[in-house]
């Protein structure tokens, strides 16, 4: 446990907010592991400031356990923190207080504080470090390091994404995709509406039907009861447009998302969307106004994490956890699907409360992280054994 918490100390430290590196933090880890004799690999990213990690404990061997965690962090800025969120602060009241504690550095040196044990282990099979970049943006990072993981490494391995699951075992989640739409209309005076186009009206209309379409697609029954929120659920987020009171609208823009259900796809949801503005656009040149409508992707859509094809790693977890954990289903976005979509079994688990995740005075609680490294320790022990496909 003092490991762990020494490690977090030091990983907390990196400010790893996604819009800067986050290679100090790997030079950090891969010198960590190199005095454990563990050699690793980075993944770079396209423009050469970031950087995914990989490692392998254990022998080159079929089976064993890729741990999964994303090294950056969201901002902190504009949030009231009680102490300096780069510096972990122990509160006394049986909490960790720091930027990215819980979400998921708390894992990461969960992971890191079991390397001693696990290089002198009689391991059969491999313990994997999954280190990535740039998750909170949009799961950014992780589709190269899973490519070459799965070419190069195993396509045997089963993985735990150890985001904040309070230590219970979460195997589906919701896909997610973030979109900007911009309606260009027609400028005119305001008491000259026939003359003109006002953005924001036609802008109007779009976000009525987003809503709308929540309705229509819980009233088609395509619902998920393991979700809190058991339907894919659309929603606007940022909305701008128009200069003056009396001038109509040239422009209008929104910024919003579709968290889909994993068993549909964005691709089905957004059609019903771009068939509404194809034909809302159609009715008003029809009618001689002039409207343009271009809605634009702002990150490759996270894909849901679906309920399946985990037998074996949900096994594996649960046979070493508490008799009281069970099944969960989440609406965040997390890299698992991405490792399931790559062909491995995966579910998410890991120490802390995602209610505490991006708040400020972000937390993990001690407790979370013993639970974590008693969970890690009798997983390594599972990995004596050799390799049995199902």
């Amino acid at each position: 446990m003092s490991d762990a918490i020494a490690l977090l100390t030091k990983l907390v430290s990196f400010d790893t907010t996604s819009r800067g590196s986050n290679l100090a933090l790997i030079e950090f880890v891969e010198a960590y592991l190199e005095e454990y004799g563990v050699a690793s690999e980075r993944v770079m990213s396209p423009c050469g400031t970031k950087a995914n990690l990989i490692a392998r404990i254990g022998p080159d061997a079929p089976g064993g356990v890729m741990l999964s965690g994303h090294t950056d962090v969201v901002p902190v800025e504009g949030q009231p923190w009680s102490t300096d969120p780069f510096a972990l602060h122990d509160g006394q009241d049986g909490k960790l207080y720091g930027r990215g504690t819980c979400d998921m550095k708390g894992f990461i040196a969960c992971a890191l504080a079991m390397v001693p044990t696990w290089v002198k282990a009689s391991l059969q099979q491999p313990v994997y470090f999954g280190f990535s970049y740039d998750e909170e943006v949009g799961c950014v990072g992780a589709p190269a390091l899973i490519k070459r993981f799965y070419e190069h490494y195993s396509t045997t391995a089963h993985v735990i994404v150890g985001e904040p699951t309070s230590m219970q075992p979460v195997v589906a989640q919701k896909g997610a995709t973030n979109l900007r739409t911009t309606v260009v209309g027609r400028e005119a005076h305001s008491s000259q509406v026939n003359q003109g186009t006002s953005a924001i009206h036609v802008a109007a209309r779009l976000v009525t039907f987003i809503e709308d379409t929540m309705a229509a697609l819980v009233k088609e029954g395509k619902v998920d009861e393991a979700f809190n929120v058991p339907h894919t659920s659309l929603h606007v987020g940022k909305i701008k447009g128009g200069t003056a009171i009396n001038i109509m609208a040239r422009e209008c823009q929104f910024e919003w998302e579709i968290r889909h259900l994993p068993t549909e796809t964005f691709d089905e949801v957004f059609a019903r969307f771009e068939a509404y503005a194809d034909t809302l656009s159609a009715e008003l040149r029809a009618r001689g106004k002039d409207v343009q409508i271009v809605t634009e992707p702002l990150n490759v859509t996270v894909p849901g994490l679906a309920d399946r094809d985990n037998h074996a790693v949900l096994s594996l977890a649960k046979d070493h956890l508490p008799d009281t954990c069970c099944n969960h289903a989440v609406a965040y976005a997390t890299e698992a699907g991405q490792f399931q979509g790559q062909g491995l079994q995966t579910i998410i688990l890991g120490p802390g409360s995602i209610a505490q995740a991006h708040q400020p005075d972000e937390y993990i609680e001690k407790s979370e992280l013993e639970a974590c490294l008693a969970f890690m320790g009798r997983l390594g022990d599972a990995l004596h054994q050799p390799y049995h496909a199902d």
